[in-house]
């Protein structure tokens, strides 16, 4: 995922889920935020983020704000961005999952099952398996979190990915993790019990609970390597 036109900026304020005020070249500017996270361990006054600048005059914000530095990591804040890089990453097998040892000869982008609409959907010869992705930009130490917010439609997604599962198909959480030199991750249960307590459930269910991490640049941001996942 390549991001043209990548203008670097100093974060002033955000004072709702959609746009925050940066300072570009000595000016204040309104930029859109493309991630409606409450990323408050990211977003603080001074701090340096990169935005991308569109020649659109439609636009309201000539601005989107793409990624932020947190101490020495650079950490991508598209929401956007994990769904596409993972779908890139199974066609160029850069993922590998577990349990599907054929060739895929399917891979489509969102597909729905009983009242979920799946990122992911997947067939080989004789499986037919389905992938949930979910962008992980929360860190603390080295471990990376998710989520950094109660998440009633995530615990949802975990349930009927169980069901999925007895249905016979395979079945895949994929935690896309927005930054590179991590420890591992795990379920933030500080932030959302329920939703650590379901993806153990699933786990026991048979869904494959799988992470990686990402090469992130200014202007850039690829599928790196599998990272542990301590539930």
């Amino acid at each position: 995922m390549i991001y043209d036109n990548i203008v670097k900026a100093t974060f002033v304020k955000r004072p709702n889920r959609f746009i925050a005020h940066c300072i570009v070249d000595g000016k204040e500017e309104i930029v859109h935020v493309k991630n409606t996270g409450k990323c408050k361990e990211l977003l603080i006054e001074g701090c340096t983020v990169y935005l991308q600048e569109h020649d659109n005059p439609k636009r309201k914000t000539k601005y989107s704000l793409i990624s932020v530095v947190k101490g020495n990591r650079l950490i991508n804040m598209d929401s956007q961005v994990p769904n596409k890089i993972a779908y890139e990453a199974l066609i160029n097998k850069k993922i590998i999952l577990p349990g599907l040892d054929e060739e895929l000869l399917t891979i489509k982008p969102e597909k729905t099952y009983k009242s979920s609409r799946f990122d992911i959907y997947i067939e080989t010869k004789t499986k037919k398996a389905f992938v949930e992705v979910k962008g992980v930009t929360l860190e603390e130490n080295g471990v990376v979190l998710f989520p950094d917010a109660k998440t009633e439609r995530g615990v949802k997604h975990v349930g009927e990915l169980i069901e999925a599962s007895k249905d016979g198909y395979v079945s895949y959480i994929l935690f896309v993790v927005q930054m590179d030199n991590v420890k591992y991750f795990t379920p933030n249960i500080k932030m959302h019990q329920e939703f650590g307590d379901m993806l153990k459930k699933a786990s026991l269910s048979g869904v494959n609970i799988i992470s990686y991490d990402c090469n992130v640049s200014e202007n850039s941001i690829s599928i790196n390597e599998e990272v542990k996942v301590i539930l």
